[in-house]
């Protein structure tokens, strides 16, 4: 049985977007030794209230922070051209419908690439709608789904399954050999090191 490495993950999580880099080669260098799985660990819950003052102050900051220690770069245009909500379960659970669809990586790509680059906001359904189209997704069939009490479940047992794995936070990386569940600690630039870590419980 192939080992498996699960990436606990969150897409509007701005240290995943900061790892973004490293992850993605690590990926191209475990392909075919290990079967990786994305698992959502829902950072913030549904909702429609305008973020508070400080809130946008300290997560801006952190946005600052994840730049200076992993050289990812965010278009702070963001905090005066939306209305920011603590918000993520929408855009967590537009990757549910994307992996359904085949194309879960791309669609956490299109998250991070609208919130952190282009200044989106993909706390908002019809937002995220606009990324499934520019998938070739079945935009109807999502706009359906996305709010189905269904797939609000789907995302709280993943979430449950998530903290079982033991996550450690986002990004978490948790590798299973033979049954046996390891954390692995990451470095957030360091591709050999990561590698090496994981290569060491192979």
């Amino acid at each position: 049985m192939k080992p498996i490495l699960y990436y606990i993950h969150d897409p509007m999580c701005s240290w995943c977007w900061g790892f973004k880099t490293t992850w993605d080669a690590m990926c191209e260098r475990l392909e075919g030794s290990v079967e990786i799985r994305y698992v959502l660990g829902g950072l913030a819950a549904e909702s429609h209230t305008p973020m508070p003052m400080d809130m946008r102050e300290s997560l801006e900051q952190t946005w600052q922070s994840v730049s200076e220690k992993t050289g990812a770069r965010f278009n702070h245009d963001f905090w005066r051209s939306n209305t920011p909500m603590r918000s993520t379960y929408p855009a967590c659970k537009a990757v549910l419908l994307a992996r359904d669809a085949g194309k879960e990586r791309e669609m956490i790509t299109a998250i991070q690439q609208c919130y952190y680059q282009q200044a989106g906001n993909p706390s908002i359904y019809d937002q995220l709608s606009l990324l499934a189209e520019g998938l070739d997704m079945d935009v109807k069939g999502f706009q359906q789904s996305i709010q189905s009490e269904i797939l609000n479940q789907r995302l709280q047992e993943e979430i449950m399954f998530a903290e079982s794995l033991g996550a450690q936070g986002f990004p978490s990386l948790v590798l299973e050999v033979d049954g046996q569940r390891t954390f692995i600690s990451h470095s957030y630039t360091d591709i050999e090191e990561n590698l090496k870590r994981i290569q060491h419980y192979l």
